[in-house]
């Protein structure tokens, strides 16, 4: 199972406290085969990676551009992530995809870059209420996965995480039902285009110690991308230790 929590545009040194709380515990959560992932605000990963040197607790960032290097004013490239210690960044995220307009190309672009730096990709898909409501949701999810992952993809160093656009941050969550179907039409896809590679299917939706050993039970069900809830270390680890017991 992995565990990947996005403090998103979240910092301070009240959550650097709630950090230094979730490395003393990450080695109970590692001991029983949980990955544990923290994915800070840019201008913290160094500073996170540093204080987990000895913990199994991994970095990683919230988004990358497709270049290593160039005139691209408040970006930050995959190589400078994996620099600063990350093993692993967030691309194609919904908030990513609705605020700054990111198409399935730029994603797959991301995610390549992701991949040339020797990052692990977690690239995010998810359909919107007025998709779902359509009777659209797989069809959408499916169309971005096609688009989302390049062809020279390293299935190896691939996570893909599942986020229902309608229940981030709103407090709604999809039925275990609703979720199980999502995550058997992505592995049929992933199976498709990747045979025999067994890539994780991360949930992201409103993910907390509450719901999270019923939706970490949900078959295909590989993990969680969490929001609120990782940046606070009890609930954080609560999750984490819900996933040990799946």
């Amino acid at each position: 199972m992995l565990i990947a929590g996005n403090w998103k545009m979240n910092g301070d040194p009240n959550t650097l406290g709630e950090f230094g709380k979730m490395i003393a515990r990450a080695p109970e959560a590692a001991h029983n085969g949980v990955t544990l992932i923290v994915c800070p605000p840019a201008i913290l990963t160094a500073k996170c990676a540093e204080r987990a040197t000895v913990s199994p607790l991994e970095i990683g960032g919230q988004d990358c551009h497709p270049e290593p290097n160039g005139a691209h004013t408040g970006d930050i490239a995959a190589e400078m992530l994996a620099a600063c210690g990350a093993t692993t960044v967030i691309v194609g995220h919904s908030e990513r995809r609705a605020d700054h307009g990111e198409d399935d190309a730029l994603v797959a672009a991301k995610a390549t870059a992701a991949q040339r730096a020797g990052l692990r990709a977690i690239v995010c898909v998810g359909e919107t209420e007025a998709e779902r409501d359509a009777g659209n949701a797989e069809t959408v999810v499916n169309g971005q996965l096609a688009g989302s992952l390049p062809e020279t993809l390293d299935p190896a160093r691939l996570v893909v995480a599942y986020e229902p656009v309608w229940a981030i941050g709103t407090g709604r969550t999809p039925s275990t039902d609703d979720v199980a179907a999502m995550h058997a039409a992505i592995r049929k896809t992933l199976d498709a285009r990747f045979p025999g590679a067994a890539v994780p299917i991360l949930y992201g939706g409103s993910v907390k110690p509450s719901n999270a050993a019923e939706l970490l039970a949900v078959p295909e069900v590989g993990g969680a991308l969490i929001g609120g809830a990782s940046l606070k270390a009890d609930d954080f680890l609560a999750i984490a230790l819900a996933a040990v017991k799946n």
